[in-house]
């Protein structure tokens, strides 16, 4: 059987990373069909079951949309593949072969907050939550099977898209953390935000709580943060919080883990699909403070160092880190937690297999 994987927009980070992902269990555990991934860099090794078709020419969005509305049926139907697999949200228009789409753009989905096209630095989101999102719409139609990352999401297309519950199925991501940080001393003064300058990821609500906690007279903590001083720098009441706040810039996965170990991570964003950090840090078993949205009551239901605010409600975050500050809220010793254990590209190839 041939299976072709269609991700040429995975370049960068999260989509990348699930490239990377499947590509291993492929690599692992099939020894029977052939594989071909289409990819726009030379992210993956060939081997004797697997090939990858490098298209760099489509990097650029423009040429790429003309490819997947254009271009793209006539090349993959030259291909002949049994099951054309898309991991980048959408399918290509006019191929009638059996397609798979795995969707992990929230944008479409989430009721937490309407863009506006008016604001200068709300445009791009205002795309992709109105028109990208009716394209990942038609496509979820179209398609023979869908993958999404967590049970919120699959609520959330099969509401608004009213497909049937069959063809849609929850590939929860694993969580590695092999080689990572043992806990070291908590420090309860100390906060972590793990995330890079992304409007919805909600940096200007820390800020607030800042000001909220000097109101209260806390003094001689910290949060860091994986930003850089520039990109802190253009967010809203850095001003008045940098005193207490440490821009890291980008860091290493071990050097992550590491700040999990001991510090108490804060995580206000209020779009994910998934949320790597919160599902990473309950592994690690540290006090979470997070934002009260479905995505997260979903990866930590039932964690007992888990606590929540409303994202845009920046005074109850500061309380929340006060307590914690103050002892009123204690980090509890938690057993190796194997919530997130799954084995969801087993499932995802099997149900490719299927679709033939």
């Amino acid at each position: 059987m041939r299976i072709v994987v269609n991700d040429i927009a995975a370049s960068t980070t999260g989509a990348l990373s699930i490239l990377k992902d499947f590509y291993g269990y492929i690599r692992e555990h099939d020894r029977e069909h052939e594989w071909i991934f289409i990819l726009s860099g030379p992210y993956l090794e060939e081997t004797d079951r697997i090939k990858v078709v490098i298209k760099g020419d489509l990097k650029r969005w423009k040429n790429r949309l003309v490819f997947d509305y254009v271009k793209g049926a006539a090349y993959f139907e030259a291909l002949k593949p049994d099951v054309l697999f898309s991991m980048q949200n959408t399918l290509v228009r006019n191929y009638h072969g059996k397609q798979a789409v795995y969707v992990h753009q929230p944008l479409g989905f989430q009721k937490e907050k309407k863009f506006s096209f008016l604001k200068k630095e709300e445009r791009e989101y205002a795309i992709y939550q109105y028109v990208i999102a009716k394209m990942i719409d038609a496509s979820i139609k179209r398609a023979d099977h869908v993958f999404v990352q967590t049970n919120w999401m699959k609520a959330a297309v099969i509401a608004k898209t009213h497909i049937s519950e069959e063809r849609i199925s929850t590939a929860l991501p694993d969580i590695e953390l092999s080689g990572h940080a043992e806990r070291r001393v908590f420090d309860s003064h100390q906060f972590f935000f793990p995330s890079g300058d992304i409007l919805y990821k909600n940096h200007a609500c820390i800020f607030e709580a800042v000001q909220e906690l000097r109101k209260m007279g806390a003094g001689g903590f910290r949060i860091l943060l994986t930003l850089t001083e520039k990109e802190a720098e253009a967010i809203p009441g850095y001003e008045q919080a940098k005193r207490y706040l440490q821009c890291l810039g980008r860091i290493s996965r071990e050097e992550v883990f590491s700040l999990y170990a001991n510090s108490t991570l804060v995580f206000p964003s209020y779009i994910e699909t998934f949320g790597y950090p919160l599902a990473e840090a309950r592994a690690v078993g540290t006090m979470v403070l997070a934002s009260d949205c479905a995505f997260s009551n979903e990866l930590l239901d039932g964690y007992k160092n888990a606590f929540f605010f409303p994202p845009f409600e920046p005074k109850i975050l500061a309380k929340l880190m006060y307590q914690v500050m103050r002892g009123e809220i204690s980090l509890q010793h938690v057993k190796e937690d194997c919530h997130l254990k799954s084995h969801s590209w087993e499932m995802v190839t099997n149900t490719l297999l299927s679709l033939k």
